[in-house]
Order: structure tokens, then C-alpha cells, then sequence
């Protein structure tokens, strides 16, 4: 009987054990069947003449994108064909660098997504530096790059690469499109997360046969010649099950229209605190980041708010600008000898990095607000150098015009700015003294941006590009209004110059668009001459030539007692300018009574759609003596 038993029990176990094997592979078949598609296919149309690109086309426009910057390549040429038929304008670089620097410079003025599209592999890894360029100047940015085919990534095709692990670090969102019908909400979604929380750029991939037309894709990655037997038949069935999967629902009515975009606010009850602390203050001072620029808050709002506060205001990055020309409550100089006097300080979308010393060079008695909308920067090396007495991640931007709110009636001691901007002209009498200073060579690079600033128009966008000269007019040039300065940010990059002033030219096409650029900088992007020409982007370029790459030699010559890999040539620059179908004008001592004269002149050729470069001859100066590169 026990031996019957245990027959029987083993005889259930058995029929368990294949009840549950059957169960198992029917769920893996419906598993399978899901993922192949074949359900998905039996209700929803393959076949039809058009092409992925139609699709990321009706999503950008639906947001308002008006540019996409590009350099073409087969594997995104659907992309670019399909955005021109909808009225996106399509402007091609020499570089892929520059287009996303284009894109940048777009998002930063326009307070939209800035777009661009560059081809596989090498397109790709050429956009690497500005694509993180963006990343930490928190640009909201659309990247879209080609890719190989969906069945032959890995496998050698041409320009193959792992693109995704090369954009995830440096990319809020990444995607790798699979089938056409996920091109539409995997635009709209990347757009929204671009812009929210602290913006930055996003990244899609669109492998070839996601792009082009179904019989084309058919053509080139369907079964030719069926193999015979048993395995050729499931091969062939698979890659036609892959195809029709691929295309099945593609053309269906989606939704296209903006997403909605998540940005961090200040509480109530965090900027009644702030009220309080600003309240008390007998010095305080603002120190206004980028980040304070961002939308949605219009930065003719942000300007009032701190003008009814009176708040003397140090202005950093995309900030510039902010208050104008002249405005007392800004200033310029001496700003570590301000923040070792004041009582508070109110960092609004400024982080305590290596430009301010780490936190160092904060009072450790000061009362410290914070406002950044990541986290990180919101408290980057406090638990080192300095703590912040009250800390919000939120908008800095709509935080001011709140606090402004809240303190009506109330404005800071005026004896406090007025001791400081006293400070701010002595300085500025110095250095306009040390511009009249005659070099041993050349002309003097103070004396030349002085004479530029005080010729440019009103409505000016200076593009910052360089080291040492970037870094004299950073003293010397003075934006006139919000929104009207560009530089790299905190990565220091160089080559930023031809792109932004694309993209801003673009944005602002009654604009005078500077470029400063140092002589080292401009070897970059001076083939964008050929595209300021071709897509009629009229921009003045004043290069800083003293054939060195001085802000590293000034340290390193001292240092290390040489010279080596710093030194340059003076060049001709202006003739490569006339060679991509700008002008070029060549300045040294001999023109330099001429010097009012020719940037008059030259204001008047880009009033007439030529790009023009001034190649300025400099000599050598001790002002910034002692500044360093790292």
C-alpha cells in the first residue's frame, strides 16, 4: 500500500510538472507573440508611402520649433526633408559641433528646445563636447542622430556604434526608437523632460529603417531569396514578421501637441522665511546665475523684481545683461571684497563652484539663501566651505519676482550700493587708463574692446569665445540688456563661438551679433563664415590676435619656464573670412587711428548681409595678471 503511495504521488508530481510546462510555454508563446508584434499586426495597417520623418516633423512643429541645425547624413536625411515641407528651417554647419552649439544658443534665447540632427557614428561623437557643453550650462536641447538598421546593430554595419552608453551620462533622456509608430510620443515625451526640472539636453536615436519609406526598407532588409528548409523558412518568416512590425501603426492618429513640463517652485512658506531674513539685512547682496533666466518667467519681469528690491547684484554667465548698461545696483568690480562685507547673500541660480572659490569666498557670518532648481548645485560643497542658512530647489527666476512681492515698500539701505558702485568706478577709470597704455607690439586689447563696446548698438548680442581676450572684455564690454550675452558656461569650452552667434543671429535678425573671439578660439569655427554666408546670417566677428595662447602661457611661461605648444602665428585670418564670402579687415598700429572708422564701416557691410571678421593685432598687457586657467 506505502508502495502504491508513492506511485501515485509521483505519477501527480508528473502531471504538475507538464501542467505546468504547457502553461509556461504558452505564456512564453504569448510573450513572444506580444513582442514579435503578430497580435498587433493582425489590427493595424503596415503598407503606406511615408516616412518616420513625417512624424518627428508634425511633433516639432506642433511645439514651435522653427530651426532644426544639421549636417547632413543619409541615415537622418528623412528627418531633414520632412521638417523643410512643414516650414522648419533646416540650417546646415560645417560642423557638427557648431549645430548643436546653434541649437544651444536657441534654447537660451528663445526659451524653447533648441534642435538638432546629425548623422551615426562619427556625426554623433563629433557633437560630444557641446552636448555636455549644454548639459551643464542647462540648455534644454533636442539631439536626434542616426543609426544602424534595428537588425544589424552589432553587427558591423556601417558607422555602428554604441551611441546610447556614449549619451546617457551626459543626456536626461535617452531612447532608441524600434518600431515607427513610437517616434511620436518618444519626441513629445523627450521635449517636455528637456525643459523640466532643471533643463538639459535629451537624446533620440533613430536607427535607418525607422526613417524611411516601408517598400524602401523592405527592399533593402527583406528576404530576396528564401533559404530552403526548415531554418530558412523561420528566418525568412522572422525578418518579414520583424518588418511588418516595424511599420504596423505607424500612420495612426496620435497626439502630438506639448506635453506638460514640471518645474520646482519655491513654497509659500520658504519665501515668507526669505522675506524675513532679506528684511533684516543692512548689506546684502544677489549673485544671479543662468539659471535665473530660464523660463518661465520673462526676464523683463526678473529685471524689475530686482530693481524695486535695490539689491546691489553681482551678474554671472547668462545674467549678464540683466539690468542693462548703467543700472546702479549693478556691479562689476571688486566682488570678493563685497561678499567679506555683507551680512546676506542670496544665491539665485548661482553654485559654489570654482568660480566662486568653492564657497570660500562667502562671509562665514553671512546669512546665505540658496535657490537652484538641482539639487546638487543647490548645495555643492557646503558640507566643506560654506552652508546655506535657508535652501530651496526651485525656480530662481519666479522666486525673485515673488520675494519682490513680498517686500513691497521695502528697499535695501542706499548708502550700501552706492559705497559699492563707488568702488566699481574707481576700477573702471583704472582700467580705462590702462587702455591708453601703449604696448610694446601692436595695439592695445583693452584700448580695442573699449572702442567696441562703445560703438556697438543698442540691441547688441555679444558671443563670448576665448581665454585671455574673452576674459578682458568680460571686464571692459558692457551687455545692454537681458538675454543679450552668450558664453560657454561653466565647462569652458571653446569653439562655442560660430554656432551661438548662429543661433542668435537667427533669433534676433535685427541684431548687431558680436563675437569676441581669441585667436586660439577662432581656429574652431571660422569655416562657419561659409555658413553665415550661405544661410545669410550677417555677423561681426573682433578676433583678439596675438598669436599665443595667452591664458595658458601667462601661467605656464612663469611656472614651468616655457613656452612650449602656446604659441601661434599672426595670421590672416581676415583673408579666410573673404575666402567664405564675409569681409576681413586686418587692424594693427598703423590703422589704429582708423580703428573708430573701420568698425563703423564694418557695422555697415553686415547692414548690407555680409559677415564680417576683424583681425585686430595685440600686444601684451599685465591686466588680469596672475588669473589662471585651471
Amino acid at each position: 500500500f506505502a508502495l502504491y503511495c508513492l506511485n501515485m504521488e509521483a505519477v501527480c508530481s508528473m502531471c504538475t510538472f507538464l501542467g505546468c510546462c504547457v502553461g509556461i510555454a504558452a505564456g512564453g508563446l504569448v510573450f513572444a507573440a506580444y513582442k514579435l508584434g503578430l497580435l498587433y499586426q493582425l489590427f493595424h495597417k503596415v503598407e503606406s508611402p511615408r516616412h518616420g520623418g513625417e512624424s518627428v516633423a508634425a511633433v516639432l512643429r506642433a511645439h514651435g520649433v522653427k530651426y532644426v541645425f544639421t549636417l547632413v547624413g543619409g541615415h537622418i536625411s528623412p528627418i531633414l526633408v520632412a521638417c523643410e515641407k512643414v516650414g522648419i528651417r533646416i540650417v546646415d554647419t560645417r560642423h557638427e559641433a557648431t549645430a548643436v552649439f546653434a541649437a544651444d544658443a536657441v534654447a537660451r534665447l528663445s526659451g524653447s528646445v533648441g534642435v538638432a540632427a546629425v548623422t551615426a557614428g562619427p556625426g554623433l561623437t563629433n557633437t560630444v563636447t557641446a552636448v555636455k557643453n549644454a548639459q551643464m550650462a542647462e540648455s534644454p536641447l533636442l539631439l536626434m542622430g542616426g543609426a544602424a538598421g534595428t537588425l544589424l546593430q552589432g553587427r558591423g554595419a556601417l558607422q555602428d556604434i554604441d551611441q546610447m552608453s556614449l549619451f546617457k551620462p551626459l543626456c536626461k533622456f535617452c531612447a532608441s526608437i524600434r518600431t515607427v509608430r513610437e517616434i511620436i510620443p518618444t519626441v513629445r515625451k523627450a521635449l517636455a523632460i528637456a525643459q523640466s526640472g532643471t533643463p538639459g539636453p535629451v537624446f533620440i536615436e533613430f536607427p535607418i529603417d525607422t526613417l524611411y519609406p516601408f517598400h524602401l526598407v523592405s527592399k533593402e532588409f527583406g528576404v530576396k531569396n528564401p533559404p530552403k528548409g526548415l531554418m530558412g523558412k523561420v528566418v525568412s518568416w522572422y525578418l518579414n514578421n520583424h518588418l511588418m512590425n516595424l511599420f504596423a501603426g505607424a500612420w495612426e492618429a496620435r497626439d502630438v501637441s506639448p506635453l506638460p513640463v514640471d518645474i520646482p517652485l519655491a513654497t509659500d512658506n520658504q519665501i515668507q522665511n526669505c522675506i524675513e531674513l532679506v528684511s533684516r539685512a543692512k548689506k546684502p547682496v544677489v549673485l544671479l546665475g543662468s539659471q535665473a533666466t530660464l523660463p518661465p518667467t520673462p526676464v523683463d519681469d526678473i529685471r524689475k523684481a530686482l530693481e524695486d528690491l535695490g539689491i546691489p547684484c553681482f551678474l554671472g554667465g547668462m545674467a549678464r545683461g540683466m539690468l542693462g548698461k548703467n543700472s546702479p545696483i549693478h556691479i562689476r568690480q571688486n566682488r570678493r571684497d563685497a561678499l567679506k562685507e555683507a551680512d546676506l547673500v542670496l544665491l539665485a541660480g548661482t553654485v559654489c563652484d570654482f568660480r566662486l572659490s568653492y564657497g570660500r569666498v562667502l562671509n562665514r557670518r553671512s546669512k546665505i539663501i540658496a535657490v537652484n532648481r538641482d539639487k546638487t548645485q543647490l548645495l555643492k560643497n557646503s558640507d566643506m566651505f560654506w552652508k546655506p542658512t535657508i535652501a530651496i530647489q526651485g525656480d530662481a527666476g519666479s522666486f525673485l519676482v515673488r520675494l519682490s512681492k513680498g517686500l513691497k515698500g521695502h528697499r535695501c539701505p542706499e548708502d550700501w550700493p552706492q559705497s559699492l558702485k563707488a568702488g566699481d568706478v574707481t576700477k573702471e577709470n583704472t582700467n580705462r587708463a590702462k587702455a591708453e597704455e601703449k604696448t610694446e607690439h601692436h595695439l592695445n586689447p583693452l584700448k580695442v574692446l573699449h572702442c567696441v563696446d562703445e560703438l556697438m548698438s543698442e540691441d547688441s548680442i555679444i558671443v563670448a569665445d576665448g581665454g585671455d581676450f574673452v576674459g578682458s572684455a568680460a571686464y571692459i564690454m558692457r551687455p545692454r540688456g537681458p538675454l543679450r550675452w552668450l558664453d560657454p558656461g561653466a565647462f569652458g569650452t571653446l569653439g562655442v563661438g560660430g554656432g551661438f552667434a548662429l543661433g542668435a543671429k537667427l533669433c534676433r535678425p535685427d541684431s548687431e551679433v558680436w563675437i569676441v573671439y581669441g585667436d586660439g578660439s577662432l581656429g574652431y569655427s571660422v569655416a562657419e563664415f561659409d555658413t553665415f554666408t550661405r544661410h545669410k546670417t550677417p555677423v561681426l566677428a573682433v578676433v583678439g590676435n596675438d598669436a599665443c595662447w595667452s591664458q595658458i602661457s601667462r601661467e605656464q611661461v612663469p611656472i614651468l619656464g616655457s613656452n612650449v605648444a602656446c604659441g601661434l602665428a599672426f595670421t590672416d585670418y581676415h583673408v579666410v573670412a573673404d575666402g567664405y564670402g564675409g569681409k576681413g579687415y586686418l587692424i594693427g598700429r598703423n590703422q589704429e587711428d582708423q580703428l573708430r572708422d573701420i568698425i563703423g564701416q564694418a557695422q555697415e557691410e553686415t547692414r548690407e548681409g555680409k559677415a564680417v571678421l576683424l583681425n585686430v593685432l595685440i600686444g601684451k598687457t599685465n591686466f588680469r595678471e596672475g588669473s589662471i586657467s585651471v
